[in-house]
């Protein structure tokens, strides 16, 4: 899951029980929808990317640094996560507002398509929230 600044998904996928995050960070950044701003044209993609160890792989900052993407991912054996602790809390709370969705708690569906379905609708139902207030 890709979240902006205050929690809002953005981008969200779904993959095998064994597979490391790394693999899943591209196809989620292409996922992110152009955003509409009040000025200018539409950002494309992200300004900068916070990520912790798991993500420190040198193809993969090679990957954000094409693209124009500034990142910020702790290095393994050299940075503590704690550093990113105030960026990393507010995907945890999106996290725990998926969670409080019933549904969600463990996979019913035997496809996929069904499990990101309704993934999809309960991040809207996250941003409806949200944006309502």
């Amino acid at each position: 899951m890709i979240t902006e600044r205050t929690g809002l998904p953005l981008s969200i996928g779904i993959s095998g029980a064994n597979t490391h995050d790394s693999q899943a960070l591209i196809p989620l950044v292409k996922g992110i929808p152009p955003i509409r701003s009040r000025r200018g044209p539409r950002r494309r993609r992200p300004h900068k990317l916070h990520a912790d160890k798991g993500y420190d792989y040198n193809h993969l900052r090679r990957w954000l640094s094409s693209r124009g993407i500034r990142h910020r991912i702790a290095r393994r054996g050299i940075e503590s996560s704690a550093r990113l602790g105030a960026h990393r809390w507010t995907v945890e709370r999106t996290m725990s507002w998926l969670a409080g969705c019933r549904r969600l708690h463990r996979r019913y569906e035997r496809k996929a398509d069904h499990f990101l379905a309704f993934t999809s609708i309960a991040c809207t139902l996250i941003c409806y929230r949200r944006l309502a207030k």
